[in-house]
């Protein structure tokens, strides 16, 4: 008989690294003299990226994070963006900054998030810390390849997602020996998790619309990542009996129901362990960039506060 299918609760794994971020934060707030700071800069009026806006800055108060916030009209000049930027750049108080996308369309991001300083770059999408994760270095990686990888360690643990845990105690899994296999090569999401699944010892493929006979490349998987934006386009016949199916997408169909990328009623039949959507991938995105940000307090204070030592507390680490 086929073993139950393990359901990977994005928001119980999101509550369990809140927890320890919130500790985190509160046992230096008497050492360091402030609490961590996340600044979000939204332009526009998009009724998502302000309901996105308003959930991270819930839980980075939660956490006990100093918020600030900028809100530019949709028509608002490069020059007002980078003003803003360079703003929070300067603001000691502040340790990570979020440039909320997608921008209007007459506003270039990758030039604007270029401004975001790299030691505050809270999505992990400044080139440098780009560069850094290509080299398996850095501290600062993209968010949600951070949350895959988090729901990744549970589902090849024996951790069952119910009750309070311990997110140190969850071990990282080793994929040596193992097949991945990422539908979707951007930088938000494909191609960072490509090398975080590499620092993981996975052997892995990366697929696209180019891609000749995808759902043959994506039966391979032990572990599949999708993330291409396609609702529902992973089917029970794409997918290894066992294997670890990750879904990042998320799609709001003409009725109003949000899918991801993989159908989730077919897949389930299959599937050794799945993510929902949504309450999967979403959840950990959001609570990975109030971690990157606790990540960049703790290393501004080590760099600037020697003269007060910070306790002798590590963070948990998401990948090495």
């Amino acid at each position: 008989m086929r073993p139950p299918m393990k359901l990977l609760d994005g928001k119980w794994l999101a509550a369990q690294v809140q927890r320890r971020v919130k500790s985190e934060a509160a046992a230096r707030l008497a050492h360091v003299g402030r609490a961590p700071g996340l600044a979000v800069i939204l332009v526009g009026d998009n009724p998502a990226s302000r309901a996105y806006v308003a959930n991270k800055q819930k839980i980075a108060a939660h956490c006990g994070f100093l918020t600030f916030d900028a809100k530019l009209p949709a028509d608002a000049s490069f020059a007002q963006v980078q003003e803003a930027i360079e703003k929070y750049n300067a603001d000691a108080r502040v340790d990570g900054i979020l440039l909320q996308l997608p921008l209007p369309k007459h506003l270039q991001a990758n030039a604007l998030l270029d401004l975001i300083d790299p030691v505050k770059d809270a999505d992990g999408l400044h080139p440098l810390n780009q560069g850094l994760l290509a080299r398996g270095e850095g501290q600062l990686r993209p968010c949600t390849p951070l949350g895959v990888m988090k729901l990744i360690d549970l589902a090849f643990s024996v951790t069952e997602p119910q009750g309070e845990f311990d997110i140190d105690q969850l071990p990282q899994a080793d994929l040596a020996g193992k097949k991945a296999v990422v539908i979707g090569r951007s930088i938000l999401v494909g191609k960072p998790v490509s090398a975080l699944l590499l620092e993981r010892n996975a052997t892995v493929l990366m697929t696209h619309s180019k891609t000749k006979d995808m759902a043959a490349v994506a039966r391979e998987a032990d572990v599949l990542v999708a993330a291409v934006g396609v609702p529902r386009l992973v089917k029970a016949d794409w997918v290894k009996p066992g294997a670890v199916v990750i879904d990042v997408g998320i799609n709001r169909l003409p009725g109003g129901e949000l899918v991801g990328d993989v159908d989730f009623q077919q897949v389930s039949e299959v599937a050794g362990a799945l993510t929902p959507v949504p309450g999967g991938v979403g959840p950990m995105t959001v609570t990975m960039l109030i971690y990157n940000t606790l990540r960049a307090y703790i290393t501004s204070q080590a760099i600037t506060s020697q003269a007060r030592p910070l306790p002798n507390r590590g963070v948990f680490e998401e990948t090495r």
